[in-house]
């Protein structure tokens, strides 16, 4: 029932966000000298060996694989983004990089209803520019002066939208274990050559960090393509705002980050958003089970 698989799309988003904010903490906490591209290659060459299991499962399907293309695409573009993301993350504040990341919803909530047509109900139009609204109010105090990192972030973001419309694009036809495999491998690839060009020998701590980076954002991946899978992405994309909030709370707890009022005021309204997205698919949800049950009863 398409209610049921929103709600179900709305679970794995949340528990994608959980992980990404998980690689955010730890890639802060690293604060490694190493090039922003060499520290994304690590990170996607651990990821490969984390899938190596299903890349050989799935190596009788590589052949018949109708989205060779996409999936070379999808790499280039995640590729880019993941690097200019970790260029961003040695030089903004933790709360910057995520609220500057939250323009990538709203540029995949826009790229779905162009490019492949979804409806947008206005719940969940409202949601995604509430969301937005609030994602303005944080940055507002930062808007005077555009650092580098920001722009790098900004750049990142579009990116990443790219990248999760190519992924929706995949679901179509590739299984949703083929897709992160194909990722991990294809991002590899793609940052091969700049790793190269910038290589500086890392550290064994380094190098831990960044392998455990690996294994929370392949988890997340997964949860991030089941999401798309399973729901629009109007209906998905609004609930990363909530990462923001996760964020923040890391950011104070862990590296003595004190939001000010405009990130309070911004995140209480991505929080409403947000509950009331959730509200919403729920009922509609139990509706579906409700007449689905009268219409069943002998």
């Amino acid at each position: 029932m398409p209610h049921q698989s929103n709600l179900l799309g709305c679970l794995w988003m949340v528990a994608g966000g959980l992980l990404f904010v998980a690689v955010t903490v730890l890639v802060r906490h690293l604060g490694s000298d190493l090039p922003a591209v060499q520290a994304a290659f690590i990170r996607y060459l651990v990821g490969v060996v984390l899938v190596l299991p299903m890349l050989w499962r799935m190596r009788g399907r590589l052949r018949q694989a109708r989205g060779m293309k996409l999936y070379f695409a999808r790499g280039v573009v995640h590729g880019g983004a993941v690097m200019l993301w970790f260029y961003a993350m040695a030089r903004i504040p933790l709360a910057d990089v995520t609220a500057i990341g939250f323009s990538t919803p709203v540029f995949t909530a826009l790229g779905a209803v162009l490019i492949f047509g979804e409806k947008i109900r206005v719940r969940r139009m409202l949601a995604i520019a509430t969301g937005f609204i609030g994602t303005l109010i944080i940055l507002r105090p930062g808007l005077q002066v555009i650092e580098p990192g920001a722009l790098a972030q900004l750049v990142a973001a579009l990116l990443f939208a790219g990248s999760f419309l190519l992924a929706k694009r995949l679901t179509r036809e590739e299984p949703s274990a083929d897709i992160l495999v194909m990722l991990t491998l294809f991002c590899t690839l793609a940052l091969l050559p700049g790793a190269v060009y910038y290589w500086q020998t890392p550290t064994p701590v380094e190098v831990g960090w960044l392998a455990l980076v690996a294994v929370f954002a392949t988890a997340g991946h997964y949860a991030l393509t089941r999401a798309i899978a399973h729901a629009p992405l109007t209906v998905t994309q609004p609930l990363s705002f909530l990462q923001l909030v996760w964020a923040v709370l890391f950011g104070y707890w862990l590296f003595d980050e004190i939001p000010d009022v405009w990130v309070i005021g911004g995140a209480a309204l991505i929080v409403a958003a947000i509950s009331y997205l959730t509200h919403r698919e729920a009922v509609a949800a139990r509706r579906v089970r409700v007449q689905a049950a009268s219409t069943t009863a002998p």
